[in-house]
């Protein structure tokens, strides 16, 4: 029942304009939803197909504002308890770099990124987090048009300890020269999923 002096038609008309400017509300949702995963899909897939791993480098420096964005990508990245366990050190000086690098092609890189994984804040799962962050970067720089190529650092802790003074509750796993790409590598070819998949168990038809 109404309350006195309350118009009940108003008050349906009320709920009527609430409705429909919900449905209006939600429909505009759906479809700057369904263009976003469109947008974002195709995106994502032309990054990881055109994503490869560049030894040769052009003699350009790297905008800060690209470096940002390849950290952004990083810091974004998801982590065991959301933890975080890692840091980056982004190394532009020449010397240092050419100490850095394993290999002739990596000194002449322009820019490195080094990654470390924080054992204090993730014991357990420290390096499958930095993995995610490390792999951003790489994905990142491949959409800026940069070329990066990840390189493990197995045996070389104490020597980038010593050179960037990275403190002991910090693991140096990589390292990440980036730069403009002076080659083009061919796809190389991968395996396809019935030889990578299986379902339900080990070995089981993956159809």
């Amino acid at each position: 029942m109404a309350k006195p002096g309350v118009d009940i038609n108003d008050h349906r008309v009320t709920q009527e304009r609430t409705t429909i400017k919900a449905i209006k509300c939600y429909t505009l949702y759906i479809v700057l939803l369904r263009f976003l995963i469109e947008e974002i899909g195709l995106n994502f897939e032309e990054v990881l197909l055109k994503r490869r791993s560049i030894r040769r480098y052009k003699d350009t420096p790297i905008p800060k504002e690209k470096i940002l964005k390849m950290l952004e990508a990083a810091r974004i990245a998801p982590s065991a308890s959301n933890r975080q366990p890692w840091h980056f050190i982004v190394v532009e000086d020449k010397e240092t770099i050419k100490q850095l690098a394993k290999s002739e092609w990596a000194a002449k890189a322009p820019l490195m990124i080094v990654g470390l994984a924080d054992q204090e804040a993730s014991p357990n799962w420290c390096i499958n987090d930095f993995g995610i962050a490390f792999e951003h970067i790489a994905l990142a720089a491949a959409d800026l048009g940069l070329g990066a190529c990840w390189m493990g650092q197995t045996g070389r802790e104490d020597l980038i300890r010593k050179l960037l003074g990275v403190p002991d509750k910090l693991r140096p796993v990589a390292v990440m020269p980036v730069g403009v790409p002076d080659e083009t590598p061919p796809p190389k070819e991968r395996k396809s999923l019935k030889d990578i998949v299986s379902w339900e168990k080990y070995a089981s038809s993956s159809t």
